[in-house]
């Protein structure tokens, strides 16, 4: 099985876990307990602004949450091998892609995942659009995949207070720096999630909504419904595909069922672990969580510099290799994208800035070793497996960029 060693991986990713917290995340402990926030301004079409503490569709609310859509834009998508077609399925072919634009599913565009520390400002446009301001200054164009371009915003402004603006309403979205006397009213949810496969440590999204200690989940418990502070629960246990057990803080028991917070209906359990960035959990998969106790909100918007292009060495199963910028799967360039993968019951979301090396291993999947030395075997995404594209290698003094096709790549060397 292509994820043999993540066990082994997650375990001895804790005996480094004492020097990676003190490395990856001492700016974090000793960090306000509000820089992790999200902050900026809304400009509406209006003329109003609003400037404060921003959430996401009561989801994103930290600067490491994703923002995700679809490039608007793929100037390397050329490169893309053609496959050969039975003429016989051409009629079939362009009447599915005729519907799929109706209905405005486009197959041609790319899933892009961006932290909202490495964005500048966000610019809506009609028709599910949008414009992204990267940290350099850089621009780029998004469309739909998610709600996170048609979303409303929250704005938690000293002045009118709580202010909810329409997706369709917002000119602009302008981020800053976190003050230090904002008041978010909450705490950031972080413990110690156990798995089939070992255990994660970091910030925790639950049912990828709960993020925050005022956050509720909902259950029910005998003849009645229950609504419980995040903030409050001390752990929650799986019973069973259908029932959890939930411990609050002062001691107290339930025994829930009946949401998808409690079941195997939850929309994941996300944990932000600085060894690998953002890793999912299946309801499969998961034990148990122990909620901290209060503390940091995570890395402030300081910490977020701006991006930089691929580059590395790309070395063919041949012994040849090449050099120079790069393109991965056609689409992801820079160090702020990322590169997904399964392991087990486990997806992993990791930037790019954070690996050091991909070896194609077989049809199936990749073996991913990340700077910090963990080593993942990836499957379960055309990011790692035999539908991957291929890397263009852009050439940093001249010449014409090359394309590397999948199967002749032994390993990919980023700098």
């Amino acid at each position: 099985m292509i994820a043999q060693n993540t066990r082994f991986n997650l375990a001895a990713g804790l005996v480094l876990a004492a020097f990676t917290v003190v490395t990856t995340a001492s700016s974090i402990v000793h960090a306000s307990s509000v820089d992790g926030y999200i902050y900026g301004t809304v400009e509406t079409r209006s003329g109003s602004s609003y400037s404060g503490i921003l959430r996401w569709d009561d989801e994103e609310a930290f600067w490491d949450d994703l923002f995700h859509s679809a490039k608007g834009d793929l100037p390397y998508s050329d490169y893309a091998e053609k496959p050969e077609v039975d003429e016989d399925l051409e009629w079939w072919r362009r009447m599915v892609k005729t519907i799929s634009n109706e209905m405005g599913v486009h197959h041609e565009s790319r899933v892009v995942a961006v932290r909202f520390g490495d964005l500048r400002e966000i610019r809506p446009e009609g028709g599910g659009k949008a414009v992204l301001v990267l940290r350099d200054g850089s621009e780029l164009q998004v469309e739909g995949y998610a709600n996170d371009v048609s979303a409303s915003v929250v704005v938690h402004d000293a002045k009118p207070g709580r202010v909810e603006v329409p997706w369709k309403k917002i000119e602009r979205i302008v981020f800053q720096e976190t003050p230090g006397d904002a008041d978010p009213g909450s705490f950031r949810l972080r413990g110690t999630v156990t798995t089939d496969d070992g255990r994660l440590e970091g910030f925790i999204q639950w049912d990828n909504e709960e993020c925050l200690s005022t956050d509720l989940l909902d259950g029910d418990e005998d003849d009645r419904r229950l609504s419980l502070a995040m903030g409050e629960i001390r752990s929650i246990e799986k019973i069973s595909s259908r029932r959890a057990l939930v411990v609050m803080k002062d001691g107290a028991e339930h025994r829930l069922s009946g949401t998808n917070d409690v079941n195997d209906d939850i929309r994941g359990i996300h944990v932000e672990d600085p060894r690998y960035g953002r890793v999912e959990v299946s309801w499969d998969g998961f034990r148990e969580v122990v909620f901290d106790d209060p503390g940091s909100s995570g890395p402030g918007y300081g910490s977020y510099g701006p991006g930089r292009r691929l580059s590395g060495t790309v070395r063919l199963k041949g012994g040849d290799w090449r050099r120079g910028n790069l393109v991965f799967d056609l689409d992801e360039e820079w160090s702020w994208e990322m590169l997904d993968g399964e392991a087990d019951e486990l997806d992993y979301t990791i930037p790019f800035a954070q690996i050091a090396s991909i070896a194609p291993a077989g049809s199936r999947g990749s073996v991913v070793t990340l700077r910090n030395g963990l080593e993942l075997e990836l499957e379960g995404s055309h990011d790692v497996d035999v539908d991957n594209s291929g890397v263009v290698v852009v050439p940093t003094k001249g010449g014409e960029p090359v394309h590397v096709v999948w199967h002749e790549i032994d390993v990919i060397e980023f700098d």
